[in-house]
């Protein structure tokens, strides 16, 4: 009579990431339209220019980059006594930038929080590309089905039985277990911090990439 087990596999890898998407804001509000929406679109002039001296598909350090459209709108606001102020007036514009070259990627944001009043890093998307994601993802559903392997057998050479053969293998949850939170995720996170006003320091944490499947296996 066969002796069924049902495991479930789990492997993690982490890896540097290969690129950095710059998210950038240049903004500026003022008490009349044209003055301000002037500023912001001779402020995106001088960032795109300097964007187009670094980009190259091929071989960077700016592989791609890309403006949102340029957004303006007025409001009214209220005083600390409940008084409506006169109206102000904004502009603003989105960019991202993909950066190959990290060290370029500081020097670039550095360079025009210094130059350039309206800009504003809102973060940097860390990642790979997409080759590298895709060898990395197959690495670690192959190391998640061997250890779910070698799960099995430990049961079965705890119960005394032979070797052990797979008869099912499916995603985590496909088997009729729940999967856990937040297992097959591959997601990646971005540590910055500031060290004085002229010194910017961007500090890629490793992408992880996560794999768990749910298998059976019997022994005879």
């Amino acid at each position: 009579m066969a002796t069924e087990f049902t495991v479930r596999g789990r492997f993690t890898a982490f890896q540097a990431p290969e690129r950095g998407t710059a998210r950038v804001t240049l903004a500026y509000e003022g008490p009349a339209p044209q003055p301000v929406y002037d500023r912001l679109a001779r402020d995106l002039d001088t960032v795109k220019a300097a964007l187009g001296d670094l980009h190259d598909p091929e071989r960077g350090p700016v592989t791609w980059w890309a403006t949102q459209q340029v957004r303006t709108w007025a409001q009214r606001p209220w005083n600390q006594d409940g008084k409506r102020l006169p109206l102000v007036h904004h502009a603003a514009v989105g960019l991202q930038a993909k950066f190959r070259d990290f060290g370029r990627l500081t020097a670039w944001v550095g360079a025009l929080v210094g130059s350039v009043e309206g800009f504003r890093l809102d973060g940097v998307d860390w990642a790979l590309t997409e080759q590298r994601r895709a060898e990395l993802e197959r690495d670690v559903r192959t190391r998640a089905v061997r250890d779910a392997a070698r799960r099995a057998q430990h049961y079965a050479d705890a119960l005394g039985l032979g070797p052990v053969r797979p008869v099912a293998i499916a995603d985590a949850g496909m088997l009729g277990a729940p999967p856990v939170a937040g297992g097959g995720a591959a997601y990646a996170r971005m540590a910055a911090h500031e060290s004085g006003a002229a010194e910017l320091a961007l500090v890629p944490e490793d992408i992880e990439v996560s794999a768990e499947v749910d298998a059976r296996f019997v022994a005879d």
